[in-house]
Formats: structure tokens, sequence, C-alpha cells
């Protein structure tokens, strides 16, 4: 009979369910915590980073963490255009590496 009267009391108390309420925010804490120091840019870490989003194609971008700087670039129409002399030659060597031989 005792323990008739404890269950009904458990179940009529909302504080139980604030409590379960604190418990997943706690969670959700955790997770989000967790997420924000396993981002590249994480802004407590000072690891140089480089970011680049959407490699190859027209709408580039590129993301630079050096420190605690960051710089943002996006790729333009003008990039790469412009005046200037051939400095000279590049080939690329069997095994990968590449020789500048300048004219």
């Amino acid at each position: 009979m005792a323990l008739k009267i404890l269950e009904e009391d458990e179940e009529l108390n909302p504080m139980l369910s604030v409590i379960n309420l604190i418990d997943v925010f706690l969670v959700l804490i955790a997770t989000l915590l967790i997420i924000i120091v396993q981002n590249p840019l994480n802004p407590f870490s000072n690891e140089d980073v480089t970011v680049v989003k959407n490699p190859g194609k027209s709408n580039m971008e590129m993301v630079i963490k050096k420190g605690e700087k960051i710089e943002h670039y996006k790729a333009s129409d003008s990039m790469g255009q412009g005046e200037g002399q051939k400095a000279g030659i590049a080939y690329r060597m069997k095994d990968g590496s590449f020789i500048y031989v300048p004219e």
C-alpha cells in the first residue's frame, strides 16, 4: 500500500518533467559544443587551415585561417587575367615533381 502512494506522487509531480527537459537541453548543448570543436575553422584553435568550397567551379570560395586571422576569397571573372609577360616554362617530371626553367 505504501509503495502505491509513492508511485502516485511521482506521476503527479510536475518537476519530474522539467528535470527531463533540462536533461534533454544538456545533451543538446554538449552536442553543439562537440560540433564547434570539430569544425576546422574553430575559433578556439590556433592551427592554420585552408578550406576550399566548390573547387574548380565559377563560384569557388577559399577561406584561410592563420592563427586568429580569417581571410575569405571568392573567384571572379577577373582572376588570372591582366597584363604580364611569360616568365618561363614549367615541366612535370615522371615522378610528379615540377621543374621551372626561366627564359
